[in-house]
């Protein structure tokens, strides 16, 4: 049984996960059977969720796999969900740096995409289930279509040669110029750090736990906004 990770969140997106759910073979993402307001039966997915990230060029191939599948039908476009979350926030933690940094995305708007496909937008080592068959992926709140360089962009790495690598390895599957690639994932990094930063403001004042105001701080940090 799942429910919505968000409850705040309009019933649309949890209906959305069950669609994605749906179209995605049983090979990488575990089955839907009933969906309900504000509940979901899906498949068990037997296996193990390690603390860290997979071989770079295993994780590649899941991705690309992935990225190969029919689109889902919407798209994934980041500029709402900025706003959203400024709005959303505590009005105490809102900085001219912040809204700064928003206009500037604003007014450069979203890059154009390389390729577009369906995403799973939350790859992170407790995302990943190992098992018998090869890696799975789970909770696809977040899923929809988009740059595959927005994907990879949004991996939860250890570290940036960890990164380049997963690039490199993707790039060599997808038959792109792993440094055309790199250029495109790195044009996403602003975007993507202002969205973690947005979320975790956000479940801050949702929640009230103090470990998101740490996560918010390290991420304005890396955007050099934030004093």
């Amino acid at each position: 049984m799942r429910q919505p990770h968000d409850p705040d969140a309009p019933q649309s997106a949890f209906l959305r996960q069950y669609r994605a759910l749906s179209q995605l073979p049983a090979s990488i993402a575990p089955k839907p059977h009933l969906y309900l307001r504000d509940w979901m039966v899906v498949d068990y997915l037997p296996g193990e969720v390690k603390t860290y990230l997979p071989d770079t060029n295993e994780l590649a191939g899941l991705l690309y796999y992935l990225h190969q599948q029919p689109r889902f039908g919407w798209r994934i476009t980041l500029l709402p969900l900025l706003e959203l979350y400024w709005q959303q926030s505590d009005p105490a933690r809102r900085t001219v740096g912040w809204l700064r940094m928003l206009k500037r995305l604003r007014k450069a708007r979203e890059p154009r995409p390389l390729r577009l496909s369906p995403l799973h937008m939350d790859v992170h080592a407790g995302n990943l289930v190992h098992s018998a068959s090869g890696l799975k992926l789970i909770d696809w709140e977040y899923a929809g279509d988009g740059d595959i360089a927005l994907e990879l962009a949004a991996v939860w790495v250890e570290n940036a040669e960890q990164h380049r690598q997963l690039v490199n390895d993707y790039a060599t599957r997808a038959k792109i110029y792993p440094a055309q690639l790199w250029r495109q994932v790195r044009r996403w990094f602003p975007w993507l750090l202002m969205l973690k930063a947005g979320w975790f403001e956000y479940r801050w004042r949702q929640t009230g736990d103090q470990q998101f105001i740490r996560l918010a701080d390290d991420t304005w940090r890396q955007l050099l906004i934030k004093q």
